[in-house]
């Protein structure tokens, strides 16, 4: 399917919004706030600060997280009768680790216009704030709430030759940290925090002198991880091959000798089998 964005056809115009400082949303944004006639969005308090900020009035409608399957319905029907929307989430850009990917695909799905407006989103500041190579590099958002699954994730993130970007809460970034020494040893990383307000900090340390100080440090946090090295992963990948070899030349079966390599060195079997077989 192609879309001409600007056809006349009523739009559901995606807008990002300040991450703290209020300043920091387009010229263009603040004019398609202006005009368009309804505007969905995480938290009607939240988006009536901005609003009143710039001083606009707008009918407002909730669609958060609990809410999207119905509302994505009540978007279409604003469309159907000719109108333009807006969706924005209380920060950043809606869709990326928040509500409305579920009414931007319906829109799409029925024949609407979806326009995106470039804006504010966390991760790329934290990107290029960290001194760590961003390219290329992998946007992960929240890792899993439980430790053991968490502990998959990142097996599977380190396998990656990606920079990786990951969103936590300060309820867990100590125990995230803890995992992620587990997985990684004690790398270097990067955390940003508060990025765009008074409080704003970078942090670039290994991870356990992070972890001295970790449980006094508020608000929301990227973490960027460095990809490991090509040339280690590969010397990695070739010991692990040597013990699925030897293991196969003391008589297990292939699919035994793969089950054990992966249990002793806590990765994945599904990523040993892969990696082993492209050997």
């Amino acid at each position: 399917m192609r879309q001409k964005s600007y056809d006349g056809t009523p739009t559901l115009y995606i807008i990002a919004t300040p991450i703290g400082n209020m300043e920091d949303i387009t010229i263009r944004s603040i004019n398609i706030l202006k005009e368009v006639d309804t505007i969905f969005c995480e938290d009607t308090r939240v988006t009536s600060q901005l609003l009143n900020y710039y001083n606009i009035k707008k009918k407002l409608i909730s669609n958060h997280k609990y809410n999207e399957q119905e509302i994505k319905e009540k978007v279409i029907e604003e469309l159907a009768s000719g109108k333009n929307v807006a969706l924005v989430s209380d920060r950043g850009m809606p869709g990326i680790s928040d509500p409305g990917y579920i009414a931007i695909k319906y829109t799409i799905d029925s024949g609407y216009n979806v326009v995106c407006l470039p804006g504010a989103c966390a991760f790329l500041p934290a990107l290029v704030m960290s001194g760590i190579n961003p390219q290329p590099f992998l946007f992960y958002g929240f890792l899993n709430s439980k430790s053991s699954k968490r502990k998959k994730e990142l097996e599977e993130i380190k396998i990656k030759n990606e920079t990786t970007i990951i969103y936590e809460a300060p309820h867990r970034l100590s125990e995230t940290l803890k995992d992620i020494l587990e997985i990684y040893g004690n790398i270097e990383i990067s955390i940003s925090r508060e990025i765009t307000k008074i409080h704003e900090e970078v942090i670039r340390d290994n991870i356990e002198n992070i972890l001295e100080y970790a449980d006094t440090l508020k608000g929301e946090f990227v973490i960027i991880l460095p990809h490991i090295e090509e040339e280690k992963k590969q010397e990695d990948m070739l010991d692990i091959k040597k013990e699925i070899d030897k293991l196969i030349d003391d008589g297990y079966s292939k699919s035994e000798a793969i089950k054990i390599v992966a249990k002793q060195n806590n990765i994945p079997k599904n990523i040993i089998y892969n990696k082993y077989h492209r050997e």
